[in-house]
């Protein structure tokens, strides 16, 4: 078993593990406010959250307020877990 097998693969993107961070900490973060938090570009925002959603790590809403239409980011259950497993696995490393 290596160093770095406890590791989540699906964390590895810094853009992947900023989406977490900030959904930790949050219940909800729209599109607009996670793209200016992580300073990344519509389309990376986009394929890093839908590769979240795919694993079901996040929830992503879509719905329109008024006539302009909102994107929204939740963490599930399920990536809370996976995410704290991910940096305690980390912090093992680091004591090591």
């Amino acid at each position: 078993m290596s160093l770095i097998s406890g590791l989540n693969k699906e964390f590895e993107s810094r853009v992947r593990l900023g989406i977490m961070s900030v959904l930790m900490v949050n219940e909800w973060v729209d599109f607009t406010e996670m793209k200016n938090l992580l300073q990344v570009t519509d389309g990376n925002l986009a394929s890093h959250s839908t590769a979240l959603e795919k694993n079901e790590y996040i929830e992503i809403k879509k719905e329109f307020v008024g006539k302009k239409p909102r994107t929204s980011y939740k963490i599930t259950e399920a990536g809370k877990l996976a995410f704290q497993q991910h940096l305690a696995f980390l912090e093992k490393i680091m004591r090591q």
